[in-house]
């Protein structure tokens, strides 16, 4: 069980992601099974290996003030816009103390990134070699600073409460909900906003995943690149953007009359202790995680009828994480409906929990499974372990109370995973 008898829900919930500039166009466009995958069309591009991604699908400078998004990194402006769009969701009209239903020494953020503000580093350094010292920004350090896009969420937001950054590669975004979710339950705050963010399009990074052999080079087919269980999947789709959700107290919520999009209910924890990139290929180390999310929290797996797999398109991981929910929960896998809905988004790394976590809490919200897209020949081994949702939604129980899983690992062998919870 948790350490307090809190009861934390979701009240806001934002998003910008390669399928619409907010939470509202990115759960249509999943829904409808729409891919955000597009052809690199920058000169640096002709000669990388990898020559697709899945970018935003609306610039963050349509919505924050070019002045401002000048001192920011890349993945900063996602968290805002994101966080913004959170914010005003849960139905705040102003930063903490000037709203008076927020006490800003109860308000938190918890704001991850993967690899923080590597294209200002990489930008930046490419300015000191063409123009010399003097060029070289004097917001770099702030821009490039991993805390940098939880930080400014928090001034935001006006947050006293603590301003945090887990770092955990690709889990990290879940990391940071699971960590708001904690900081809400042992009294330290009443309201966090968490998430994730990623802004990696850029030629070093997408040129070391591709020597890596991690990402997906079917540049001919930008939309069917991204194929997770599919047996012909050859590596992943890099994307970018953000996903932000408001975690509450129970208690609070219900004060100001707020409303409830579901119960956060936990989250559980683990490594792999295996390999620094190679997930353990039997899924020992996710079974911990679902086992350790079961052991800490009041969740029944009879509950739980969806699941927002990390499934990344990989040949290795993609099966392993199905073999670890069949593992730990048995016959009950076979009423849980699994959607890997980065075959849509790509893969956004450290902001792939948050966007995910968005994604889940409106899947039980509405009640529908976001598909898998791009699922033409099923790898037998996914077959016999779960129930994917191929091609098109699908609609979840319409009566009592059901839950949802959110699945994120990350290199290093870093396991999370996140439960939430019809009301």
């Amino acid at each position: 069980m948790s350490p307090t008898n809190r009861t934390v829900v979701v009240t806001g919930i934002g998003a910008t992601t390669p399928l619409g500039g907010d939470a509202a166009s990115t759960w249509e466009g999943m829904v409808a099974g729409k891919s955000g995958v597009k052809p690199l069309e920058q000169e640096w591009a002709a000669d990388q290996a990898v020559r697709i991604a899945a970018p935003v699908a609306v610039e963050p400078t349509e919505v924050i003030p070019r002045p401002q998004a000048r001192r920011l990194d890349r993945s900063a402006q996602f968290a805002l816009v994101a966080a913004k769009e959170a914010w005003a969701d849960a139905g705040f009209t102003a930063r903490a103390g000037e709203d008076s239903s927020v006490d800003p020494d109860r308000l938190g953020t918890v704001i991850a990134s993967g690899i923080g503000g590597v294209t200002t580093l990489l930008d930046q350094y490419d300015v000191l070699k063409e123009k010399g010292v003097r060029r070289v920004s004097p917001h770099t350090v702030p821009m490039l600073m991993p805390n940098g896009p939880s930080a400014n969420v928090g001034l935001l937001v006006g947050a006293r409460a603590g301003v945090h950054t887990p770092v955990s590669a690709c889990a990290s975004g879940a990391e940071a909900i699971g960590y708001a979710i904690e900081m809400i339950r042992t009294g330290r705050a009443d309201i966090v906003v968490a998430g994730g963010t990623e802004a990696a399009i850029h030629p070093l990074p997408i040129a070391a995943f591709g020597n890596m052999m991690a990402m997906s080079k079917n540049n001919d087919d930008p939309q069917g690149a991204s194929r997770p269980y599919d047996l012909a999947r050859d590596g992943f789709v890099l994307g970018e953007g953000a996903g932000v959700i408001v975690l509450e107290s129970a208690e609070h919520a219900a004060k100001r009359g707020a409303r409830v999009y579901a119960e956060a209910v936990g989250q559980g924890i683990s490594a792999d202790g295996h390999d620094i990139v190679q997930p353990e290929p039997e899924g020992r180390g996710i079974s911990h995680a679902l086992q350790n999310l079961l052991d800490r929290n009041d969740l029944d797996p009879a509950e739980i009828v969806h699941v927002n797999a990390h499934a990344t398109s990989t040949p290795a991981g993609d099966v392993a994480e199905l073999k670890a929910l069949r593992k730990v929960f048995g016959d009950d896998v076979d009423h849980m409906a699994v959607s890997a809905t980065k075959s849509m988004t790509g893969h956004l790394l450290g902001g792939a929990g948050g966007v995910e976590s968005v994604a889940t809490v409106l899947a039980l919200y509405h009640r529908v499974a976001p598909p898998t897209i791009n699922v033409e020949n099923l790898d037998p081994e996914a077959e016999a372990n779960a129930d994917i949702v191929r091609g098109e939604a699908r609609k979840l129980p319409v009566e009592g109370r059901i839950a949802a899983l959110n699945d994120s690992f990350g290199f290093g062998g870093h396991n999370v995973v996140l439960a939430f919870r019809t009301v």
